[in-house]
């Protein structure tokens, strides 16, 4: 399994390559403030992460967010799914708005980042100590959370590639949180399924992973 998991990396190494980084800039000017609650008082489930959260290259109504507010439609009526992610977002950028979060009172979060840390070659140290300070402030709020894993290219050697997929099985374990083992398993390194950059879903790989997602956060609804 994990000889598959380096083969998407490599896949994904390839277009991360060719396709050009967001600008520091550009993302340190966006708006770093989860969306409000809409007026009805359903249970909440807030979204948030980063641009495969934001659901980037494809129409707001097509991200993963959206998709699982579809499947929850159907099965669960009263829950609402926000989509707090933001392109481009590190796990540091996200513990600066997590109060923001905190504010909408949600009942369920799924935590989707440190893409963007790993891609940079962020200290894998700095990585699992802002993800375990965003866990611990939600679960003291009383709110569950659902961690997303991930996998990153080996830009900085596989041994940086390992340790970063290894942060969410030791801080899900740790924090007794459920975990999503591959954010974008059965997604990533297909081209079908993402969009030319070879990162970012098609609305059909978003279909795919809000699916995955329904099944990991069903035994908490």
């Amino acid at each position: 399994m994990r000889n598959v998991f380096f083969c998407i990396c490599v896949c994904l190494l390839t277009a991360c390559r060719s396709s050009p980084e967001t600008p520091k800039t550009e993302i340190t000017s966006q708006v770093r403030k989860a969306p409000s609650p809409e007026s009805n008082s359903g249970p909440l489930i807030v979204a948030f992460g980063d641009s495969l959260t934001a659901g980037s290259g494809v129409a707001r109504d097509q991200s993963y967010p959206a998709e699982l507010q579809r499947l929850l439609s159907r099965h669960f009526r009263s829950y609402r799914v926000v989509n707090a992610g933001i392109g481009g977002e590190t796990t540091s950028q996200g513990l600066s708005r997590l109060q923001n979060i905190l504010d909408t009172r949600p009942r369920i979060v799924i935590l989707e980042l440190g893409a963007n840390d790993g891609l940079r070659g962020l200290p894998l140290r700095e990585i699992q100590n802002n993800l375990d300070t965003i866990i611990t402030r939600l679960k003291s709020a009383g709110i569950e959370v659902v961690l997303a894993g991930m996998w990153i290219p080996p830009n900085y050697g596989a041994d940086y590639a390992q340790g970063f997929h290894q942060i969410y099985i030791d801080l899900a374990k740790r924090r007794r949180v459920t975990l999503i083992p591959f954010f974008l398993e059965n997604v990533a390194g297909k081209p079908e399924l993402n969009l030319e950059d070879g990162i970012h879903p098609t609305p059909e790989g978003y279909r795919i992973v809000a699916k995955q997602v329904f099944e990991a956060i069903e035994p908490l609804l």
